[in-house]
């Protein structure tokens, strides 16, 4: 009898894939673009490190630094970190979590890789054109009047990025709501699936308010009329409010959905129930909710009152509270469980350390004394990586690896991949925490010159960051060979638990022959057990 057809192996041909309605295979078109723009970033992180290894300005001219920073934040956050779980993991796995044959809107769904890539389009010919240099976060009037740089080509690109995210959240949205399988009420349903409701809305939300703070950006520094620049009547600060009420709850869109793939590899690598479900879903949601009411604590430098800055403080630190919670409850899961040290759970133990010391120094930095010393340090960009490369990341890296099987059908090498995780936990940290040091120290970011005492602690940052660089190289090749020459895996290769793992590895087109009907609740491990032994 020949084997069934999996998504992978239905139709070879290049069309088949660039037309493909299939949620799998769109997820992968997905992967392969944000890899590219990850490669890019990478590289551009490469020559900020290169230059900062000596005092001198003495590898590249200020304003080609300028452009490297800023393509760096522009490549890894509106083309890397935002899309990279919800795009790729969401994409492949929220369907079969739900029991569904695919998304609510299938070429919806398409529609908005080709989005995504037209986006990116743009960007890489700025880029290519000579770069912009205003900083990823487009700050006027230097963005509007001063700037000499590619900023409308490589706002074009964010603005058109930003329908793709749109997108993607409305039809996760509408397809948890509406495709669920009998018996999958919403307290049945994975974690990972609210941790990506709760990003779907932020996305739906908050994504408009900076589309529209890039578009009056362009037309300002095309038809030179008032909105931003001071010297023909705009205000400034309004860009930054705009701009901020959406970035900062983006921060959560790069995060929650790693907080989601945390969840399912802390349960399945315990053998426990998740401690306390509902109060990580609600949470989940929480965040999402309080993330829309704390942009301000990015401007407590800004002419924004003292009054505003203490509310937004106060905000901004009971935002930590349900991620604190999370925390918690991660460790009462890892409590008494049946611990087994998989590559995802190593990947989602370090992701538990790193975001725990971002979210700390995320609470530092909600206090205006504290801000204030440190404002627009490295120590800013510290806490910023740890929180977006330390969490987003490791849970992404732990999410590809947990799923990996699933995905291709096919394991990886587990003794390069554990040694992968170790050299990237190990490479990160000697990356950034120099970095809160040299902060609290003084030395300002975006500068590509700096007093010679710095030195020391930036040749250990830039040793950290080749470190890191080889720790993300080693999954790439594996990944790569396992597809061909990886052992074949089974339909469940972790005992874990969720509709995901009752189908095939890779799955059917269709997922499932039949509609699932779910009568447990979720990460039963203790049933599962039970039935094991009777068996």
């Amino acid at each position: 009898m020949s084997e069934r057809k999996n998504y992978l192996n239905a139709d070879y041909g290049v069309w088949s894939w660039l037309l493909t309605k299939d949620h799998k295979r769109i997820a992968l078109l997905y992967l392969l673009s944000i890899t590219v723009f990850f490669a890019l970033g990478g590289l551009m992180a490469v020559g900020i490190r290169l230059e900062l290894a000596t005092p001198q300005g003495d590898l590249v001219q200020p304003d080609t630094y300028n452009r490297l920073f800023t393509m760096h934040g522009v490549m890894m956050i509106f083309f890397f970190l935002i899309p990279s779980i919800p795009a790729v993991l969401g994409n492949f796995l929220i369907p079969i979590m739900i029991g569904a044959k695919d998304l609510a809107f299938p070429r919806l769904n398409l529609a908005s890789w080709y989005i995504f890539n037209i986006g990116g389009a743009f960007t890489l010919w700025a880029m290519l054109a000579g770069g912009v240099d205003t900083g990823w976060t487009f700050y006027t009037p230097f963005s509007t009047s001063f700037s000499n740089t590619h900023v409308i080509a490589t706002g074009v690109g964010v603005f058109i990025a930003g329908f793709a995210s749109i997108l993607t959240g409305l039809n996760f949205l509408v397809t948890i709501h509406t495709m669920r399988a009998p018996g999958l009420t919403w307290f049945r349903l994975p974690l990972f699936v609210w941790a990506h409701y709760a990003t779907s809305i932020i996305q739906i939300l908050g994504t408009p308010v900076v589309a529209i703070a890039i578009l009056l950006l362009a037309a300002e520094r095309l038809f030179h009329i008032g909105i931003f620049d001071p010297a023909v009547g705009g205000d400034p600060v309004l860009f930054q409010h705009l701009f901020w009420f959406y970035s900062h709850p983006a921060v959560y869109i790069m995060i929650l959905p790693s907080m989601g793939v945390i969840s399912e590899i802390i349960t399945a690598f315990s053998r426990k129930r998740i401690f306390g479900y509902k109060f990580i879903a609600f949470a989940s949601v929480a965040i999402a909710v309080l993330g829309f009411l704390v942009w301000g604590h990015h401007m407590f430098l800004s002419s924004q009152s003292v009054y505003a800055g203490m509310i937004f403080s106060v905000l901004s630190m009971l935002v930590a509270v349900p991620s604190a919670v999370k925390v918690f409850n991660w460790t009462a899961t890892l409590y008494e469980g049946s611990v087994s040290w998989e590559t995802p759970m190593i990947y989602a133990l370090g992701f538990i350390g790193l975001f725990t010391i971002g979210g700390l120094t995320g609470v530092m930095l909600s206090t205006l004394g504290i801000d204030i010393h440190v404002h627009d340090t490295y120590f800013v960009v510290a806490h910023f990586h740890y929180i977006m490369v330390g969490g987003a990341i490791m849970g992404y890296l732990g999410g590809l690896h947990f799923w990996w099987p699933k995905i291709t059908g096919r394991m990886y090498p587990v003794f390069w991949s554990k040694i992968s995780a170790i050299v990237i936990f190990i490479g990160f940290n000697l990356t950034f925490f120099p970095q809160f040091m040299l902060g609290y120290l003084g030395m300002p970011r975006r500068y590509h010159a700096y007093p010679d005492d710095f030195q020391v602690l930036n040749v250990m940052s830039s040793a950290g960051a080749t470190i890191l660089g080889v720790g993300y190289l080693i999954p790439l090749v594996y990944f790569i060979w396992s597809m061909r020459y990886g052992k074949k895996a089974g339909a469940n290769p972790w005992g874990a638990f969720g509709l995901e793992w009752d189908v095939a590895s890779p799955p059917l087109p269709h997922n499932f022959d039949q509609t699932p009907v779910v009568e447990r609740e979720a990460y039963d491990y203790a049933a599962q057990h039970e039935e094991r032994d009777v068996a």
